[in-house]
C-alpha cells in the first residue's frame, strides 16, 4: 500500500470518480442526476474535439498513430510483462500490441466506434457450457465464470447506451418480431437502433456477397459513427459521418464519432454539482481504520502535490487493468495467488484472439480503402459464442468475423501479398499494385481466462512516486488458438468465394507467445472480475466491492472472461446497471447490496 502523505486536503464531496472515459462519464451523469456533488479525476490532460480534433491538423497519422498523441505515455507510466509465473517481467517501453488512452475521454476519445452488445450465453458462459456439454468439457485451469447478471436484466441499458451514443444499425428482432436483415444470432431487443444503418463501402459489400454465397448470415455492423444528424437523450448533438477514415486513434473533427467528450460532457458542463479535474493521478483509495469503508482518494496534481479528496462514494473507472492496480495499491480485496488459487484481485485477465485474412485482386479493381469509418462494415456471427456445436471440437469460445473498412492510412494501412520484401523497389511495386485492389477482414476472437494469467504488483519496478508497477503474467493458450484456427479456416471459404488472385492469412499457431511489438487490439478485460461468489470475484453483480461497500468498479475490468466483441457496449451497459442500483438502492441505505 502507498505511503504517500497528502500535502493538501480538499472539501468533502458525495462521490469521486477515478478516470474520465466512457464509464466515468456515465457515472458522473447518473450521480449528478441523483443530486450528488461529484468530482471526476483524470490523470491525463484536458481533451476535447477542439483543439484535439481540429481539422485539418487531426488528419495526421504520424502525430496521432506513429507518435501516439492520444495514447498513454510509456515514459511516464507503464507496466511490466512476462509470459509465465516463472519468467522475469520487463517494462512495456513503447506502444505496440495495445493502445491505452490518456486524458479526458480516455480510450473513448480515440476508439473506432465499433459498437456491440454481448451474446446472451456469454454472460452465463460457465453454466451454459456445463449445461450443454458437461462440466468436464471446460479444460482444467480455465477459470471462466458467469457475470452474475443476465442479458434480460441488461437489455434496457444496452438500448439506452445505443441512444446515448447515436448508434447506427439494423435490428433483426424487436420484442420478438423480425423487423429487418440484422444479426440473426443477437439477443432480442426492446427497440431499434438510434439511427439507420451506416452505408456499406465497396470492400464490405464484396465480403457480404461472398459470405452469403457460402451460406453464412452477414449483416451491417452496428456503428457509433453517426449515419445522420442526431441529438441524444442528454441533448448532445452529432453530425453525419463523412467516411474520412480517421477514427481509431483520432479525435473526430466532425462530431460524428461517439465519445464521452461529444455525447456526455456537454450535458455535464451545464450542472453545478459536477467538477472535472484533469492532470490528477489517483495513487490510492483511502480506507478507514476498519479497512471496510473508503474515505476518499489521494491523488498527485499537476504541481506534483499530493492531495486528499474526501468522498462518501468512490467509483473506480480507470482503463481495464488499471482498476486492479488501484485496488492492489489501496489494499482492497485479497490479491490473487495462482499457486494456491486463492485471492481475487488481479484474477481472470483476458485479451482477444485475432486473425486476419487479406485478399489481393487484379489491378483496376479499385476497392478504395482510404474511404472508411471506424465502426462501419459487414460482420457475421455464425462462428461466434456458442452459435455452433462445440461438442466435437474440443475448445471453448468463438469469434465474430467482419470486414471493417476503417480507412487505410498511408503509413500503417499498406497491405502486400505473401513474399513481398519489407523495403526496396519490389516493395514499392507491390504497394502500388495492391493498395487499390485489396480486401481485408478479421476474426475477432474471444479469449478465455486461466489460472496462470493474472496481474499483480511487480516486486522490482516502481513508478516515479515509488509505487509498484502493475505486472502482467499472460500468454496465449491452446484452447483459444484452436478456436481461432477453426474460425479462420471457416472464413477462408469467404475469401475463396471472392475469387482473388492471392490470399494472405495471419493466424496464431499452437505454441506461439504473446508478441507485444505488433498491434492486435486494446481490449483487455478482468482484474476486478464480477460474479456471484466472493471467493472468485472482486465485485458483486452490481459492481460493488465485496470488501469495501462504498467502492464500485466499472469498465471492462469487471468482465470475468474475454468476449468475442469489442467491450465498450457491454462495459457501458454494466455501468448504467450499476448506477441504477446505486441510485435506487445504495443511496437510500448504504450497505452491501448482496449478502
Amino acid at each position: 500500500m502507498s505511503d504517500i502523505t497528502p500535502d493538501l486536503k480538499m472539501k468533502p464531496v458525495d462521490a469521486v470518480i477515478v478516470g474520465f472515459g466512457w464509464t466515468g462519464a456515465i457515472m458522473a451523469k447518473e450521480l449528478t442526476e441523483a443530486g450528488l456533488n461529484v468530482v471526476a479525476l483524470e490523470r491525463g490532460e484536458y481533451r476535447d474535439t477542439y483543439p484535439d480534433g481540429a481539422y485539418p491538423k487531426t488528419l495526421d497519422e504520424l502525430t496521432y498513430i506513429q507518435r501516439s498523441k492520444l495514447f498513454q505515455d510509456m515514459s511516464k507510466s507503464t507496466f511490466t510483462f512476462r509470459h509465465s509465473i516463472t519468467g522475469v517481467a520487463v517494462p512495456y517501453r513503447q506502444i505496440g500490441a495495445f493502445k491505452p488512452g490518456t486524458g479526458v475521454g480516455g480510450a473513448g476519445l480515440h476508439w473506432s466506434g465499433m459498437h456491440w452488445r454481448v451474446l446472451p450465453e456469454e454472460l452465463q458462459i460457465r453454466s451454459h457450457y456445463e449445461r450443454r456439454y458437461g462440466k468436464k468439457f471446460i479444460p482444467e485451469g480455465m477459470t471462466i465464470q458467469d457475470f452474475g447478471v443476465t442479458y434480460a436484466e441488461l437489455e434496457p441499458h444496452f438500448d439506452f447506451v445505443e441512444k446515448v451514443f447515436g448508434t447506427s444499425g439494423q435490428a433483426y428482432k424487436v420484442n420478438g418480431i423480425v423487423v429487418g436483415d440484422g444479426n440473426v444470432f443477437e439477443g432480442d431487443r426492446s427497440d431499434n437502433y438510434a439511427l439507420a444503418p451506416q452505408k456499406v463501402p465497396y470492400t464490405a459489400e464484396l465480403f457480404r456477397r461472398a459470405a452469403k454465397a457460402v451460406g453464412y448470415h452477414p449483416f451491417v455492423n452496428a456503428s457509433s459513427n453517426a449515419s445522420g444528424p442526431y441529438t441524444n437523450p442528454y441533448g448532445c448533438q452529432m453530425g453525419p459521418c463523412n467516411f474520412c477514415g480517421f477514427c481509431s486513434g483520432y479525435a473526430c473533427y466532425n462530431y460524428s464519432k461517439a465519445s464521452p467528450n461529444v455525447n456526455i460532457m456537454p450535458a455535464l458542463r451545464m450542472v453545478a454539482n459536477f467538477e472535472l479535474r484533469a492532470n490528477c493521478n489517483v495513487v490510492r483509495i483511502n480506507l478507514d481504520g476498519s479497512k471496510k469503508r473508503a474515505t476518499g482518494v489521494t491523488y498527485i496534481n499537476a504541481d506534483g502535490k499530493a492531495v486528499e479528496q474526501p468522498a462518501d462514494l468512490v467509483i473506480a473507472s480507470a482503463f481495464a487493468y488499471n482498476n486492479a492496480h488501484l485496488f492492489l495499491l489501496s489494499g482492497i480485496g485479497k490479491p490473487y495467488d495462482p499457486v494456491s488459487n486463492e485471492g481475487v484481485v488481479g484474477r481472470n485477465i483476458a485479451y482477444q484472439m485475432m486473425s486476419t485474412i487479406q485478399t489481393f485482386f487484379k489491378e483496376d479493381t479499385n476497392t478504395n480503402p482510404f474511404i472508411g469509418a471506424g465502426g462501419t462494415g459487414v460482420a457475421l456471427d455464425d462462428w461466434n459464442g456458442d452459435n455452433f456445436d462445440h461438442g466435437p471440437l474440443g475448445f471453448v469460445g468463438g469469434s465474430p468475423a467482419w470486414c471493417n473498412p476503417a480507412g487505410s492510412k498511408p503509413i500503417s494501412g499498406i497491405a502486400t501479398p505473401d513474399g513481398t520484401p519489407a523495403w526496396g523497389s519490389a516493395w514499392k511495386k507491390a504497394v502500388k499494385k495492391s493498395y487499390l485492389n485489396t480486401v481485408s477482414f478479421d476474426c475477432h476472437g474471444a479469449n478465455m481466462t486461466y489460472r496462470d494469467c493474472y496481474v499483480d504488483l511487480d516486486p522490482t519496478y516502481t513508478d516515479k512516486y515509488g509505487q509498484q508497477l502493475l505486472r502482467f503474467t499472460f500468454d496465449w493458450k491452446e484452447n483459444d488458438i484452436k478456436m481461432s484456427r477453426f474460425v479462420t479456416d471457416k472464413m477462408m471459404k469467404v475469401a475463396e468465394a471472392m475469387n482473388p488472385e492471392s490470399i494472405k492469412v495471419s493466424v496464431k499457431n499452437v505454441g506461439d507467445h504473446l508478441d507485444l511489438r505488433n498491434y492486435q487490439t486494446t481490449h483487455w478485460a478482468g482484474g476486478t472480475a464480477m460474479g456471484a461468489d466472493r471467493k472468485t470475484s472482486v465485485v458483486n453483480r452490481y459492481l460493488q466491492s465485496w470488501d469495501v461497500h462504498n467502492v464500485f468498479a466499472v469498465g471492462s475490468s469487471v468482465f470475468p472472461v474475454g468476449i468475442g466483441y469489442n467491450p465498450t457496449g457491454l462495459a457501458c451497459a454494466l455501468t448504467y446497471w450499476s448506477a441504477k442500483a446505486i441510485r435506487e438502492q445504495y443511496l437510500k441505505d448504504p450497505r452491501p447490496l448482496v449478502a
